[in-house]
């Protein structure tokens, strides 16, 4: 037994190493190679003095730093409603039945196949203050949503609403119902339940969400072309500030904006990584 286990292995051998081979060169080709380019250029730019000092002054400049502010105000709001909300929307389609119960998990799972241009153009419809059905009643208290921080939290929020209740709704369905009625049954209501029974078990499915969500949340482009004025000092997230700057043709500075934004998602990647149980990783 042992010896025709380890014949079928040493025949499997050659045609994995060849698929090893064909997955690396195939990642090398499509996602290191033209990031490595990406780096190149941010830190040794074309024409430009190059290193480490000339690549920080770009990051300084104003217009790079409220963009980068901006960024992050628009992915913190979008990932704390997005993380309330997932958890909340997690339990409803684990814990209960009610009808209607697969269509709102079709609706969670819509932004994974909408365009986010389209995310754009349907917010613009709905809360514009000129043609959108709710923007001129709430532009009338002082509210105004498109071409403003609310729209690009709204347009960041919506395309990165799955990524917490994909990461929260399997844990759910793993750890059961069990802890939780033994907890009722032992005097304690649905709060006490929650906080001390259900979220530490879903803590770590929560904690990757989030993470994920902002890594998602930075980088969006699409969704808030449309809804924002995307000028200098004026609604200008990351993206779009290397949109412009590869367009105005400063591409030191969109190669140095963009590189960060790399950095960033490989960051988060590797904190999901390690964070994650070793159970898991294996």
């Amino acid at each position: 037994m042992a010896e025709s286990t380890l014949t079928r292995r040493g025949r499997r051998g050659p045609l994995t190493y060849v698929l090893r081979v064909l997955v690396l060169v195939y990642l090398l080709l499509l996602v290191a190679w033209p990031v490595s380019l990406v780096a190149q250029r941010a830190l040794f730019p074309v024409g430009d003095p190059g290193g480490l000092g000339p690549f920080l002054e770009r990051l300084t400049e104003p217009s790079t730093v409220y963009a980068f502010n901006l960024t992050l105000t628009v992915a913190f709001w979008a990932v704390l409603a997005n993380t309330l909300f997932g958890v909340g929307i997690s339990l409803l389609l684990v814990r209960y039945r009610f009808w209607g119960r697969r269509a709102l998990s079709v609706l969670v799972d819509l932004p994974l196949s909408v365009s986010p241009v389209v995310v754009g153009l349907a917010l613009v419809l709905a809360y514009s203050s000129t043609r959108g059905w709710f923007g001129g009643a709430l532009e009338s208290v002082g509210v105004q949503v498109i071409f403003s921080t609310p729209g690009l939290i709204l347009a960041t929020a919506f395309v990165s609403l799955p990524l917490v209740v994909r990461e929260v709704v399997p844990v759910l369905e793993e750890i059961g119902t069990d802890a939780e009625q033994a907890a009722r049954s032992l005097g304690a209501n649905g709060r006490q339940t929650f906080w001390r029974i259900t979220l530490p078990s879903i803590k770590w499915a929560v904690l990757y969400g989030v993470v994920l969500t902002a890594a998602r949340s930075l980088g969006e482009f699409g969704a808030v072309k449309i809804v924002s004025q995307g000028a200098e000092l004026n609604g200008e997230t990351a993206t779009l500030l290397v949109q412009n700057e590869y367009g105005a043709f400063n591409e030191p500075a969109a190669y140095a904006v963009a590189l960060v934004l790399v950095l960033i998602s490989i960051i988060a990647l590797v904190v999901v990584t390690y964070l994650r149980p070793k159970e898991d990783r294996a």
